[in-house]
């Protein structure tokens, strides 16, 4: 078994400045502005309430790497991100126990540039797990 610690709810989203609103309506707080992310085509934030962190993706242009979940799901939750302080071995861990990797590891702009993938489990859904630097 591995310990990994929820890092935010990825929140899929048509039109990102509306659902900043929205949330900040709700009481978040957006952590930092609006980043693109050049590699996935897509725009990022973060928001915060309660302790709990929600990433807003939104596609920036129609070839994204969301715009296919975006039409077939609407604006949604769509994955949990997990801290890995472990990177290597905790992915090596999920790919032997069920998660298939769907990208390789790449650096996230909008995390400081530290390393994400992102990975499917047939009973779960999608998750992403960040490399955490210590």
């Amino acid at each position: 078994m591995i310990d990994l610690k929820v890092h935010h709810i990825g929140y899929l989203v048509k039109k990102i400045n509306a659902a900043v609103t929205q949330f900040q309506q709700l009481g978040y707080v957006l952590r930092q502005d609006i980043v693109y992310d050049d590699h996935r085509k897509i725009n990022i934030c973060f928001l915060e309430k309660d302790g709990y962190v929600v990433e807003l993706v939104s596609p920036a242009s129609p070839n994204s790497v969301v715009s296919g979940l975006l039409k077939k799901y609407k604006n949604m939750p769509y994955h949990l991100c997990y801290e890995s302080y472990n990177f290597e071995s905790d992915l090596a861990y999920l790919t032997e126990n069920g998660y298939a990797a769907i990208d390789i590891p790449t650096p996230a702009p909008a995390l400081e540039n530290m390393r994400v993938t992102f990975l499917m489990n047939a009973s779960l859904g999608m998750i992403e797990l960040l490399e955490v630097r210590s």
